[in-house]
């Protein structure tokens, strides 16, 4: 990346009028990123992208309200800029397990958060699967939501992925830890949680009775409440989705399988009965083992603007084969597989943001937007962060990411400041 420094101009003077310079407005260095392809309003476009304070800068106003011009110029060199990648369902990796009861959680988060940064991650969502209470009660407490930077990627708050999910869908959950709200409804949930104060999203099922109840008190907390691992079928799904569900885990994992005659959880891509205006987003694990190639294209076809990109990483991604922990089950990776050790269920996925976005492409030959979008504006639009978060628009945070035309990724930006490049990469 070529960077050139443009000495900034004094204020300008008039006897009629005087129009502000930039510094007049900021002290704050304006960055312009030349000689890309953005992604805007759903198009890769040639654009300049420019970048003031964290921000992404209108260059219109700069010009004529503000008379300025930029003082750094960044030769990106024909890639690509797209928004930061959100991933919202992480277990860990590279050694941590966020499931792990320990009285250091942060620092397993940090160095994730940090490794995370060269798939193009700038924001995600420590998941943690169905625990015991009292390691809901031990970590919890020790995560924070936090901005990214040089240190990492951002916390955009906790995945709490069970444990008042079904027996018979429950996957790689420990049965033993599963539980149920339906004596003392929503009291049940806090009282096994602890605390919500760090929580975006709760995976439950459905079909557990008061669901309706819980559902809106989550929702009247503004905790985004996915369906998954779970036996519903599609009316208790869309009587979820009326009191305020707006999500679906994995779809096609550990859910019933789609039936002509009762497509449950799935059919929720196509139903009637969505309240109008609300969105049902689901996320997919485009791994290349979790989701057949076809499946995944069945359901880009079927609902492309619901579908969230997750990578569903366990402790065991950025490691080799072998045996691992997540939560509080053991983990064996063989190959690209990762599975309860001593069965064949699998168990979270050890692909990266990247490497599922580049999947997903070629799976299912959607455009190179929509690939993108997937792992950037969808989730934003799920969390409601979308005026901030995974757009390129005007006034958004400057984070994104710099592929080449294979979507590789070179750099990462947070808050319009590199936290990664790729080695021996200029840029």
């Amino acid at each position: 990346m070529r960077v050139r420094r443009v000495a900034r101009s004094g204020p300008i003077h008039s006897s009629v009028l005087t129009m502000p310079s930039n510094k007049s407005v900021s002290d704050a260095p304006i960055f312009q990123f030349t000689n890309c392809r953005i992604l805007k309003n759903h198009k890769l476009q040639r654009e300049d992208l420019w970048v003031r304070e964290g921000k992404i800068l209108n260059p219109e106003k700069l010009f004529f309200d503000e008379k300025g011009s930029a003082d750094i110029h960044v030769d990106c060199q024909n890639n690509l800029i797209a928004p930061g990648f959100i991933d919202t369902q992480i277990n860990g990796g590279f050694g941590v397990d966020f499931s792990m009861a320990k009285d250091d959680v942060s620092s397993g988060i940090s160095l994730v958060a940090q490794k995370i940064l060269s798939h193009g991650v700038t924001s995600f969502c420590p998941t943690l699967v169905t625990s015991p209470p009292s390691v809901y009660h031990q970590i919890l407490p020790q995560i924070h939501m936090a901005d990214g930077g040089l240190h990492g990627a951002g916390v955009l708050g906790v995945h709490l992925e069970g444990p008042f999910i079904s027996s018979e869908k429950r996957g790689a959950h420990p049965e033993r830890f599963l539980c149920s709200y339906e004596e003392g409804g929503f009291q049940d949930l806090l009282e096994t949680y602890g605390s919500l104060d760090k929580v975006t999203i709760i995976t439950l099922a459905p079909e557990i009775k008061r669901s309706s109840e819980v559902i809106t008190e989550l929702v009247k907390r503004r905790i985004c409440v996915s369906l998954g691992h779970s036996v519903a079928n599609l009316s208790q799904a869309e009587e979820a989705v009326k009191h305020g569900a707006t999500y679906i885990t994995h779809l096609f994992n550990a859910m019933l399988p789609f039936h002509h005659r009762d497509p449950g959880i799935v059919g929720l891509l196509t139903s009637d009965q969505i309240p109008k205006g609300q969105t049902v987003f689901y996320g997919m694990i485009a791994d290349g083992i979790h989701t057949n190639p076809a499946a995944l294209r069945l359901a880009h076809l079927a609902h492309p603007k619901g579908l969230v990109l997750v990578t569903d990483a366990i402790t065991a991604m950025g490691l080799g084969p072998g045996r691992h922990p997540l939560g509080q089950q053991v983990i064996e990776i063989e190959g690209l597989n990762a599975y309860v050790a001593g069965t064949k269920t699998l168990a979270g996925s050890i692909a990266t943001m990247d490497m599922c976005v580049r999947h997903f492409l070629e799976a299912t030959g959607c455009t190179v937007e929509s690939a993108l979008e997937a792992a950037s504006l969808h989730p934003a639009q799920m969390l409601g962060i979308e005026h901030r978060k995974g757009t390129l628009n005007y006034g958004a945070d400057a984070d994104f990411v710099l592929l080449d035309d294979d979507l590789n990724v070179q750099a990462t930006y947070i808050a319009g400041n590199r936290v990664w490049k790729k080695d021996l990469c200029t840029l």
